[in-house]
């Protein structure tokens, strides 16, 4: 991206920024002119379980003066962290969010709470929540929720001056978030501003009116956010985790004060809960669609724990657009919905009928990931079709992206998506289309994957329907690789082998087509991106509308570096 483009960019999400802005305040005066209604508490009654997993060990960081959020670290020098550049808007973000207080809250220490009350303190007496991004509803719910749930490490030992602000500050910042809830919030940040409102209004004396508002006001988001098989419309897996560890603690403290939880409530965690096994690899991390980055083992751990069903996954998820295909110790996971508009597509990507396939506790072939604080041109890159392991025509990809107040969002994209399965004597077979590329080329994409009874082999057929003339049309069918992965050719590039840290060998062919290894990228490892590797085939989809591929398990690597049943001269794969 140009220095321009850049600056126009930055120039058109700071507009979008003060829209967004002006509307909120436009409603939020009007509202603050009725002088009924307004927030009036004075006493804390509960404090909500914090789910998310705490590492005493940060504590000690943060009384040194180091903060570490959002991938990135801050040190203060003595300075206060309110005062000192932040690195990135993400990290600034998490800071104004206050979770790092469960942190303090697991160190249980004289300094940790003495050091907790100081920056919150800070943070009220100096009017920091004044900050352009501390005011952001989406930030001001997770804090919200933050104090709610660790106001004991707060309020222990505090005074009664300390107290008194405390719970104002609490009424008013519950007072704004149903303030920007009448205003501009839209998507997933509406989720967390009626969570954290709710929360608020179990958590605070004589709120029992404003309760049943709130409640009814969340119950009918969840109905319209959350889809009938379990997912969001986001379509993003990461989401869901968010969610459900924010509806788990509210249906505990509901119940804690002798309250029924709403039956939405309810049913969107039962909903929810096997739609998320439906992501799942051998190795438990989710599979990499829409937003899903490094998956969290210690919080899918704590929700595994609140698992009530725990038996299969869900296979076919007709409203979210997902599919997975499980045989032998071979899982497949799909995309097979269309991209999500408007609110909810901030963090989508183009990446409409790309797979993932994973042997037993080994992921093999999986897509980028997502870069939720990386830059501007990182986060499109792995939002774009050619980030997934799926069909590419023309380097381009199958949804456009859009600066739509301030956030990249899908403007277009594949609208018909058409999806079948079936047992066969072959195995599980699957088989869909897109019209993502309709608009530009004229061309819809049809994916057929067959799983083998054992698990053992993948088999593939991609078709490029044309409904337009072309002289020529450039496709790529990419195979992003795991970066445990390694590969090597075969055959003079005919095919490749792929050797896997358990042992297993796999090969891969594309009928007698060239394949070749180039560098990709992977985002969801645990120690931050990795590079890696693909296996690419190009071909022109108008002289070759229909290609046929294979991944078959062909045995185990033998001390030598060659693989059981001679794979080092593998035959051709029948197709």
């Amino acid at each position: 991206m140009s220095g321009w483009s850049e600056r126009r960019g930055l120039a058109q999400a700071a507009i979008g920024r003060a829209a967004r802005r002006t509307r909120g305040n436009l409603v939020g005066a009007t509202r603050r002119l009725w002088p009924f209604g307004r927030l009036k508490a004075t006493r804390l009654l509960f404090a909500p379980h914090d789910l998310r997993t705490a590492d005493p060990t940060t504590a000690g960081d943060i009384y040194a003066g180091y903060f570490a959020f959002a991938g990135r670290t801050l040190r203060t020098h003595g300075d206060s962290p309110f005062e000192v550049e932040a690195p990135s808007e993400a990290w600034s973000e998490a800071f104004y969010g206050f979770g790092w207080l469960r942190h303090m809250r697991a160190a249980d220490t004289a300094i940790a709470r003495a050091n907790a009350r100081a920056l919150v303190e800070e943070f009220m007496s100096k009017r920091r929540w004044r900050h352009e991004i501390a005011r952001r509803p989406a930030v001001a719910a997770r804090r919200l929720m933050s104090f709610l749930s660790h106001s004991p490490l707060l309020l222990e030992g505090a005074d009664h001056v300390f107290y008194e602000r405390f719970i104002r500050h609490v009424s008013r910042l519950t007072e704004q978030l149903s303030l920007d809830l009448a205003g501009a919030v839209e998507g997933f940040a509406r989720l967390q501003c009626l969570a954290a409102v709710t929360f608020a209004a179990i958590c605070l004396d004589g709120q029992e009116r404003r309760l049943r508002r709130y409640e009814a006001a969340l119950s009918d988001e969840l109905d319209h956010q959350i889809l009938p098989d379990g997912g969001h419309l986001s379509r993003n897996p990461r989401l869901m985790i968010e969610l459900l560890l924010d509806l788990l603690p509210l249906r505990e403290t509901l119940s804690a004060r002798g309250l029924e939880p709403p039956r939405s409530v309810i049913m969107a965690i039962e909903r929810m809960m096997p739609h998320l096994r439906l992501f799942r690899h051998g190795d438990g991390a989710l599979a990499l669609f829409n937003g899903m980055g490094v998956t969290p083992p210690d919080l899918m751990a704590t929700l595994a724990a609140y698992d009530d069903a725990r038996g299969k996954p869900i296979e076919h998820a007709a409203y979210s657009g997902y599919d997975r295909l499980n045989a032998g110790r071979s899982v497949v996971v799909v995309d097979a919905g269309p991209p999500p508009r408007g609110a909810n597509s901030i963090e989508a990507h183009a990446g409409c009928l790309a797979f993932e396939l994973s042997s037993a506790a080994q992921r093999i072939i999986v897509n980028c990931g997502a870069s939720r604080f990386g830059p501007t041109e990182l986060k499109l890159a792995t939002r774009s079709t050619a980030a997934h392991s799926t069909v590419v025509l023309a380097a381009r990809s199958s949804a456009v992206f859009g600066l739509v107040l301030g956030d990249y969002r899908i403007v277009s994209g594949a609208r018909d998506v058409r999806v079948a399965r079936q047992d066969t004597e072959a195995g599980q077979e699957w088989i869909a289309s897109h019209d993502g590329y309709r608009r530009a080329f004229g061309a819809v994409h049809t994916r057929r994957l067959v799983l083998s009874k054992d698990g053992a082999s993948l088999t593939g057929e991609d078709e490029i329907a044309l409904s337009a003339v072309h002289g020529s049309l450039p496709a790529t069918a990419r195979f992003h690789l795991h970066p445990s992965i390694r590969p090597s050719l075969i055959r003079e590039g005919e095919g490749a082998l792929l050797a896997l840290p358990s042992g297993e060998v796999w090969a891969f062919e594309a009928s007698g087509l060239k394949v070749a290894i180039e560098e990709s990228i992977f985002l969801a490892a645990a120690d931050g991106k990795r590079r890696t590797e693909q296996l690419v085939v190009s071909y022109d989809a108008v002289s070759k509308p229909q290609i046929a591929w294979r991944f078959a398990r062909i045995g185990t690597a033998q001390h030598g570096g060659r693989a059981a049943g001679s794979a080092g001269q593998a035959a051709p794969l029948p197709l």
